[in-house]
């Protein structure tokens, strides 16, 4: 296979085809991702990609799901995605999903009719990362977009009748900002109602602009009480309107968690109050455990 560089992928697709299409990101300005800072957008020669893809369907694997790494595939002309979408149906006739992620710029590039399109040839699922719902954070962190547009991008994938799974990071607003972001992006996240909810951890990698301002003391990481605290309040505000997955179970995390919202929202909200007011440590996930 033709991996070039670190092949990024949703925990989800663990046991998925991983097949590289793009090398990096066309945004890669965030504060905080370290993933792709050494490398230099392109889109690989679709011939290699099909190379790649007749090599794992020829492994005897037998493949489920398929995505399509890394960053930025939902960039490339609909016609495109199609053709490496038909290719791999076409060599892996019981492959039953095909994911990808989809940042915001992406989506408001697709019509709705694009989408649909997508969907009806096999794409299963779009992974957005949101990372927050606060408009000065985002402008902090350089995402490239603010909440009406992830509000309007997420409904465009959803009304198109693919899943989607967002992310979020704990302690990206600082502990200057660390109450309202949470806030407010509870409220975004229940607005939007995606299917899979994602909670991770920022974690601050030397290779980043946030890993500068974190040893300037301009970004200061609220503890891992603080990290609960913020968890808890991005769930009291998250009004979900139709049954969801919510997970923080990323090797990030201090307190994993995987539930069903909303029927399990209270009891999940109540696990985490225990745990801030025994303030008992040795149930979180130990420092040398955590990872990206």
């Amino acid at each position: 296979m033709d991996y070039v560089g670190h092949v990024i992928r949703p925990p989800s697709e663990a046991y998925s085809m991983i097949i590289q299409v793009t090398v990096g990101c066309s945004h890669n300005m965030c504060t905080f991702c370290g993933a792709y800072k050494e490398q230099k957008f392109r889109i690989k020669d679709l011939d290699l990609v099909k190379r790649d893809i007749d090599e794992a369907s020829g492994s005897g694997y037998p493949f489920k799901k398929a995505f399509l790494a890394d960053g930025d595939v939902l960039i490339l002309p609909t016609d495109t995605i199609l053709d490496l979408i038909h290719y791999i149906r076409q060599k892996n006739p019981k492959i039953e999903r095909i994911g990808v992620y989809g940042n915001t710029k992406a989506i408001i590039r697709k019509k709705p009719t694009e989408l649909k399109k997508l969907k009806e040839a096999g794409l299963g699922i779009v992974y957005q990362g949101i990372e927050s719902g606060h408009k000065e954070v985002l402008r902090k962190i350089k995402k490239g977009a603010f909440p009406e547009r992830m509000i309007e991008t997420a409904r465009k994938v959803m009304d198109s009748g693919l899943l989607l799974s967002q992310t979020v990071l704990l302690g990206i607003g600082g502990t200057e900002l660390s109450r309202e972001h949470a806030k407010e992006t509870g409220k975004m996240l229940g607005l939007i109602s995606a299917d899979y909810i994602s909670a991770l951890t920022v974690m601050i990698l030397p290779n980043t602009p946030l890993y500068q301002d974190y040893r300037l003391g301009k970004f200061k990481l609220p503890d891992k009480f603080g990290l609960l605290q913020e968890l808890k309040d991005m769930i009291k505000n998250m009004n979900v309107t139709r049954k969801c997955i919510f997970a923080s179970n990323h090797a990030s995390n201090y307190l994993p968690i995987r539930a069903k919202f909303p029927d399990e929202q209270k009891k999940v909200l109540k696990m985490i109050d225990q745990v801030l007011v025994n303030r008992d440590e040795t149930i979180l996930r130990p420092e040398n455990m955590r990872a990206l």
